[in-house]
């Protein structure tokens, strides 16, 4: 009897990641897909209940889960996402980051349908909804971003060409996020790979995909439920990375004004207010209590985003200072 060929492999890279990792096993798990897959995770020095967790499941699943671990300075966004890709034997590389859980059990199927499709589709990504509780402002913004990408009815596909004019269009096109996404593994391993930069290499690797001729796919039903669990204290570090991660991939990110961070923070304060009144999702005591919170991780966000677009590139010592990633670690 000839085995079938492993169609997919869903990647995960942990760290510290005991709060969803069991829920999103779980869901692995239960998924109705017509083919084989696996489960790759790739721990980086996990310190919390990870890996006690991730073990628990391989005993349930032993040929179905794998476990690899590195040392913490060995990890790299682009770097470990590769390393993976060059592990697994699959058509096709999942990816997933420990706090996005899928949303149903057909998600692993609607990820991997566009390569079937589409024979120039390379990367796919999945939709994210953010979790019903979370901070309002990262709440409609993630709402906001994934309407904007196609109708939750079906798959969208993308590529560059004469109508795609302007920025702002571009941005949108090349637009890609490993939060929740699926790409051919030998067209990572032999033609584009991830970059190993500090950060956004997925903002780079949708670019270079794109701007090389190929097509991406925006698969709406292959939702996962994700949104940051971030502090009041942690979220202008967030946004400082983000933006410095966008700047060192030659993204022009430009020092806004005092006068323009006051308008905006204002216009979206405002904004917030009436949707979270109007938000059913929130408990009157929740929305008294965003009522008052959410304007600071506006301020916060606009503290973030100026840093970032200040700062000499070449000053690591400032980087380190600011950035999220350095204090957890």
């Amino acid at each position: 009897m000839i085995k079938e060929a492993l169609k997919a492999t869903v990647f995960i890279p942990t760290y510290n990641g005991e709060k969803y990792i069991d829920e999103i096993l779980k869901m692995l798990f239960k998924q109705k897909a017509p083919f084989n897959y696996e489960v790759l995770i790739i721990d980086s020095g996990s310190r919390d209940n990870t890996l006690h967790i991730i073990k628990k499941h391989q005993i349930k699943h032993p040929k179905q889960l794998k476990l690899v671990e590195i040392d913490n300075k060995d990890f790299g966004h682009g770097k470990t996402r590769n390393y993976a890709a060059q592990l697994s034997t699959a058509e096709i590389m999942v990816y997933l980051s420990h706090d996005a859980v899928p949303s149903n059990v057909n998600w692993l199927y609607e990820m991997v349908r566009p390569f079937d499709l589409y024979a120039d589709v390379m990367g796919v990504v999945g939709k994210q909804s953010p979790r019903p509780k979370c901070v309002p402002l990262l709440k409609y913004e993630i709402r906001s971003v994934f309407r904007s990408f196609g109708p939750d009815f079906g798959t969208t596909i993308f590529n560059k060409d004469r109508f795609m004019v302007g920025e702002a269009l571009y941005n949108a096109t090349s637009f890609y996020s490993d939060v929740n996404s699926a790409v051919r593994r030998q067209f990572l391993v032999e033609i584009i790979p991830y970059e190993d930069v500090r950060y956004a290499e997925d903002y780079l690797f949708g670019k270079r995909l794109i701007d090389a001729g190929y097509m991406k796919a925006y698969a709406s039903r292959g939702e996962v439920v994700h949104s940051n669990d971030l502090d009041l204290s942690e979220y202008k570090h967030r946004i400082f990375d983000e933006t410095v991660g966008l700047r060192n991939i030659g993204i022009t990110v430009n020092t806004p004004s005092i006068k323009h961070i006051i308008k905006m923070i204002t216009l979206g304060v405002l904004k917030d207010w009436v949707r979270t009144i109007l938000d059913t999702q929130y408990s009157l005591k929740r929305k008294l209590y965003w009522l008052v919170m959410n304007p600071l991780y506006h301020i916060e966000k606009w503290r973030g985003f100026r840093l970032a677009a200040k700062i000499d590139l070449q000053d690591e010592s400032i980087i380190n200072k600011y950035s999220l990633e350095r204090l957890r670690n």
